[in-house]
């Protein structure tokens, strides 16, 4: 497969194009830690992915997120309105929401300030849920390039905060009454094409280029491809899924 497409060039668009979409059974177990299911706010919904997912359980859902590129690129849905705003200036009333989740985003935020207008706009027996997934795995014959390139070579060009994803949220602050979450996963079944396309949404990725470490991202690009075989091949993709869920 030929690597000369500019894959970096990832807006909202490609991202809601290329980036892994939750189990429904997420939603669901979300949805059974509350007793009432008037709203939902899903913060850094980024496309809408849990967003959608929780609109099947709740009466209202409200998904914000500071980029309007992403919130341009959410599909529209009757129970869910969409709105451009921070983690740290909720737009919602006092005491108005059953459910608060982040998926993939709370390692950005301003943690002190998210959970105080958290605590403003929660409802009695309301629930805070962190959400992010782990490092992915591929089918072993994959998967010892992909674990060298994610943690020696693209590694030194992630955030700060990307350590906390890779921890499982284990040492993200978190100063509520914790309720114990299943084991999830995210498994899909992707082609050479949709692989990289994912793996070029990456933050990480983006940096390097910046840096000038372009050829780092094509050689590990080549060398996939050749592992990979027939590039329409679906290949078997798993990401864990992390959790902090607490009452409020």
């Amino acid at each position: 497969m030929s690597t000369s497409k500019n894959w970096f060039d990832q807006g909202g668009q490609d991202y809601a194009r290329f980036r892994p979409e939750y189990p429904a059974e997420l939603a669901s177990f979300l949805a059974s830690t509350v007793q009432k299911h008037h709203q939902a706010l899903d913060v850094g919904c980024g496309n809408g992915q849990l967003t959608q997912l929780l609109a099947a359980h709740f009466d209202t859902v409200v998904g914000i997120d500071p980029s309007a590129d992403q919130i341009a690129n959410s599909p529209a849905h009757e129970r869910i309105r969409y709105q451009c705003a921070p983690a740290e200036k909720l737009p919602l009333a006092d005491n108005s929401v059953n459910l608060i989740t982040a998926a993939q985003a709370a390692h950005w935020f301003h943690l002190p300030s998210f959970y105080q207008e958290v605590r403003r706009i929660a409802k009695p027996n309301s629930v805070l849920a962190l959400i992010s997934y782990g490092v992915l795995n591929l089918e072993p014959e994959l998967d010892q390039r992909f674990q060298h390139f994610y943690w020696n070579e693209i590694g030194p060009y992630w955030p700060a905060e990307r350590k906390l994803v890779d921890d499982g949220y284990a040492t993200l602050d978190f100063p509520f009454e914790e309720i114990a979450a299943p084991a999830l996963e995210i498994r899909v079944q992707w082609n050479l094409a949709e692989f990289l396309g994912y793996l070029f949404t990456w933050s990480a990725v983006r940096h390097a280029k910046e840096a000038g470490s372009e050829d780092l991202i094509l050689q590990f690009a080549t060398d996939i491809a050749i592992a990979w075989g027939d590039e329409n091949r679906q290949r078997s993709i798993v990401w864990p899924i992390n959790m902090r869920i607490g009452k409020l």
